[in-house]
């Protein structure tokens, strides 16, 4: 039996990684991006990689940011490959942000992105999953959601309320057969986070996605990326001094 998966944020990132790693394991994908060409390209290293024994990934011009025009593209692509198993809620963007220095529009974008859009488009999946009696929503927050980080106010703000918003899902969607996961990845190489190198227990993308793509065929609730340390770090989260980060500034 065939499992599908739709993917957003799929051009770039963590969630190229994931298409990857899903691919490899058989599942047929739908892939949804702002960048068109880029999902293109992917579909070919998809076909690659995969030797033409997996399908052929449907892709999508979605851009988050844009609730009614996302919502729109995201039903005709579940429209298109008959049926989606695994939603994944991976687009986001992020910039720093200094409070009171002109950096609200920034954050506007930040919270548009990764908050009101992501949970529209994980909206319209649900919407989908309840029509279809089962499903699988996924949602790729982050560890800075426990976390207060100066620079970082509205991506944190933006994960906190993603995480909160998960939470009540799996609540409310657990009675229909609808599981709910939430990926909370430390520092990932990729393009939104520079220099990741840096910073402590960082993990490439491709390593990120085995342990996400485990968890999501595991229905895991809770998805740390990764696992070890961040799982024993986690309880103690806001704990953490402000001297620590003013340090870091």
């Amino acid at each position: 039996m065939t499992r599908t998966m739709v993917i957003t944020g799929a051009s770039a990132g963590i969630g190229r990684a994931i298409a990857l790693e899903a691919a490899r394991r058989g599942w047929h994908l739908g892939l949804a991006s702002r960048r068109r060409e880029a999902l293109e390209t992917l579909r070919g290293e998809i076909d690659a990689v995969t030797a033409g024994r997996a399908p052929t990934a449907a892709i999508a011009e979605v851009d988050v940011a844009d609730p009614s025009s996302a919502a729109a593209r995201l039903r005709a692509l579940f429209e298109e490959l008959g049926g989606a198993d695994v939603f994944v809620a991976n687009a986001g963007v992020n910039e720093f942000t200094r409070i009171g220095k002109g950096g609200f529009p920034g954050s506007q974008r930040i919270l548009q992105t990764n908050l009101i859009g992501t949970v529209a488009t994980l909206e319209v999946a649900a919407e989908h999953f309840i029509a279809r009696g089962r499903g699988h929503l996924v949602g790729v927050s982050s560890l800075a959601a426990l976390l207060s980080i100066p620079s970082q106010g509205a991506y944190c703000a933006s994960k906190a309320g993603l995480s909160s918003w998960l939470g009540a899902a799996r609540i409310e969607l657990g009675r229909q057969g609808i599981a709910v996961t939430e990926v909370q990845p430390g520092f990932v190489d990729t393009e939104i986070m520079p220099d990741v190198g840096r910073y402590p227990f960082a993990v490439s993308a491709d390593r990120a996605a085995r342990t996400i793509v485990d968890g999501i065929e595991r229905r895991r609730k809770l998805v740390v990326v990764p696992g070890m340390p961040w799982r024993l770090f986690r309880p103690f989260a806001r704990l953490v001094p402000d001297a620590v980060w003013r340090k870091r500034r």
